[in-house]
This record gives C-alpha cells, structure tokens and sequence, in this order.
C-alpha cells in the first residue's frame, strides 16, 4: 500500500521507512514558532523545566504580531518578556518595524521549505502547507517542550484528498475556494485529518492562492493542509534563498480517510456569514446589505497579490461614506512593495486607512474592533461571534475584490456592480 504525502514527511521525521493513519510518534521539528501571546505561555512552561536549554536557536521563532504594535501597557510587557527570552537563548526575534504577521513572515524570509514539519503555538500554522511543508498548530506547553527537546508528540493523521479541476472565473481565487470547500466538509468535516489539496486546477491558481486555501484548512478542523510542490513553488522557494526542501507526492494507490471533487470553473466568489466559516453563500445572495467596516490583509489575504486585487477596483474610486476601510499588509516587505508600486497611494487616496503589519482586527485585539450590532465584511480567516469585538458585530468572511466592492458600495456587493455602476454614470 502506498503512503500519503502526510504519512511520508512524517516518517522522515521519525527516521522510520513508514508511518500509519493513528500511530503516536515522536517527530522532529524543523521550526518552533510563536507570537506573542502564546509565546509568553511557552515562555512561562519552558522556564519550569530545570536546566532546559533551547534545542537549536535558529528553529525557534518568535514572531511579535498579535497585539502590535502594542496596544496597552499588558501587551507591552509581554513582548518585552518575549524579547528578554530571545536574546538569553539567541533564538529569532522580531517586532515591529523588522517583522510582520508570522505566517507571512516565515516563508518570505526563506524559513520554510517542502517537507518541514513545523510546529506553531497558532492555530494557523497550517498556511505552510502552501509550501508543501506539514505545519500544525500546538499548545504553549508544547511549544515549550519543542524549543527544549526539538520534537513533538502527535498522532499520524488520514488524508482527506480534496482535486480542484478547471480555471477560475473571474473574480475567484483561493479565498473563494477554501470558502466553498469548508461550506462542503463543515467545521469539522476534516477533523484531526490532513487536507490534501490538488488537482490541474493549481496550474491557475497562484501562490498567494495557494496560501489562503493552506491557512483555511484549520476552519474545516483538520491537522494540517498540504498542497504538492511545482514549478511555482520552486520558484517562490528560490527567489526567497529557502532551501530545496523534501518533495513528494502521494503515491497513487495511497489510502485516503474521503475524497472531495470540485470543478471551480462553475464557482462564483462567496461569503461566510456569521458565525462559522462553514455558512458559504454566493456574494450575490447577500448583495445590498449595509456594512460599517472593510478589513482587507492580516495572514489570508495579506500578500502583495491580495492587495493589488483591492486596489485594481479601488482605484479612481471612494469608501462608502457610511464606511471604514483598513488596509493591513501583512508583513514590512509586502508594506515596503505597495509603497513602490502605487497601491498605498490608491488606498489613501480612497480613503482607507492603511496600517502597519498586525493580526489585530483579525481577533477583535485592536485597530478595527466592532462595536454593537456593526456589520464588518474582511478578508481573514474567522468570523466566531464577537471575534472581532462586540458579541452582536457580525464578520462576514470575503475575498479582497468583493471586500474593496462592499467598501465602495456601503453593502456587500460583488465588483461586477461596482464596475456596472461606474458605466451607468
């Protein structure tokens, strides 16, 4: 019986020929990572643990993107404990001003490479799977004991395999695309499962694409999401100085726990309503509802490509009166690239507001929280009730196109209205 890709990348961190679906293993990581908020737990666990010293420094990372640039005099003594430890161990650090969102961060700075397992105190530590890396996350105890020992405890997990065939409409991408597939699976429809995730249609899709639907595959509950390596990501791989990595693929008589077809040629973009990121509807569907904020960045559409999505309709154009719009980059370099190629300007001149690299909104921590009964529509990856401030705010879950549509048209709306309009005037 042939093995999965999950099954393989696993057994090369065991030192053993082959693993199975429900075996515990011991597994070595290749990255430790943490931003501040769970670095400061793991922080707390790993000082318990006598004589403990840091298994390797340049695998632990500790990303400060939560609540920074930091809000208030609590978030400020955290990362300043974050900063103290990095410095006593030597492991990498970075804050403000040198970081950005972690999950962005890692791989632009060549961290990250097919066949890694790395083990992330976040839950979206899956989004490496963009690179054919087996990211997951884990608990700050654990954390902790994988920056002393250098290996993690898990359980070998099944393969849901989920092929996308055919070419994007326009106007669809990643986001789009995840979104559907958890309005399939459900919540919890890959749980403690390994999401992988193929098909011809990848040739069309890009790597920014590519990462929105890996950071996703949390939402559908499962372990890890894993998108074979090709030509592109050798490519990303290589313009970022990261190693060559282990590459593989599932063999073709590998065992798989469900296998999912989609043909995207036939979807459309989609919204998540609150408050779970399974109630999948098509944008069209929710045309005309009013909204009071638009977030566009953070980690699932923060990259370069996501941001001159927003801009292509926001150009020339204005925020709805009635509305607030926030763009965040999701790291200094993707910051640093819009700056030079015009979109800040395009933003500004807009009237959004752009912000420094932060997770902030995402999780109601600061920069955009809502307040009662505000309606946001954003480009992350959660919509919970009151995940982004008041318990009656509604998230609703977008891809940047339609999130920069619903902010010109002060209402959930798709960029064929928007463009409709501007020739109807």
């Amino acid at each position: 019986m042939g093995h999965t890709m999950a099954e393989k990348i696993l057994a090369t961190k065991c030192g053993r020929p082959e693993v199975f679906p429900g075996e515990f293993i011991n597994a070595r990581v290749d990255l430790v990572l943490a931003s501040e908020l769970s670095g400061v737990v793991a922080i707390e666990e790993f000082e318990k643990i006598r004589g403990a010293r840091v298994f390797d420094p340049d695998k632990v990372v500790l990303v400060m993107d939560h609540f920074t640039p930091n809000k208030d005099i609590k978030s400020a003594e955290i990362v300043k404990r974050c900063k103290e430890f990095a410095r006593k161990h030597g492991v990498r650090f970075y804050d403000v001003g040198r970081a950005g969102i972690q999950h962005i961060l890692l791989p632009e700075k060549g961290l990250v490479s097919p066949g890694d397992l790395i083990a992330g105190a976040d839950s979206h530590t899956c989004t490496y799977g963009f690179l054919a890396a087996f990211g997951t996350g884990i608990g700050s105890t654990d954390a902790a004991a994988a920056m002393a020992l250098g290996e993690m405890w898990l359980k070998v997990p099944e393969t849901v395999l989920i092929e996308y065939h055919g070419a994007p409409p326009p106007w669809v991408g990643g986001k789009d695309i995840i979104l559907r597939t958890i309005g399939e699976l459900g919540v919890d429809g890959a749980r403690y499962q390994a999401m992988e995730m193929t098909g011809d249609a990848l040739q069309h899709l890009s790597m920014a694409d590519r990462f929105s639907m890996a950071n996703m595959a949390i939402e559908a509950g499962a372990k890890t999401g894993l998108i074979p390596a090709d030509e592109k990501t050798e490519a990303f791989l290589a313009a970022r100085g990261a190693r060559p990595g282990f590459v593989c693929r599932s063999d073709p008589d590998a065992e798989f726990a469900a296998r999912y077809e989609f043909d995207i040629s036939q979807f459309e973009p989609y919204i998540a309503v609150p408050y779970l990121p399974e109630n999948v509807k098509p944008v069209s569907e929710l045309a005309g509802l009013e909204i009071d904020q638009v977030v566009i960045g953070m980690c699932t559409n923060g990259n370069l490509e996501d941001l001159r999505a927003a801009a292509s309709l926001l150009k020339g154009r204005k925020v709805h009166p009635r509305v607030r719009a926030i763009i965040i980059p999701g790291s200094q370099q993707v910051y640093l690239d819009a700056l030079r190629e015009g979109l800040l300007e395009i933003f500004i001149e807009a009237d959004c507001a752009v912000s420094t690299p932060t997770c902030g909104p995402c999780l109601g921590g600061h920069m955009g929280v809502l307040a009662a009964g505000e309606r946001c529509v954003s480009t992350s990856n959660r919509n919970f009730r009151g995940r982004m401030g008041h318990p009656t705010s509604e998230v609703y879950l977008a891809n940047p196109y339609v999130a920069a549509a619903s902010a010109i048209a002060g209402a959930i709306a798709s960029p064929v209205d928007v463009l409709q309009g501007a020739e109807a005037l």
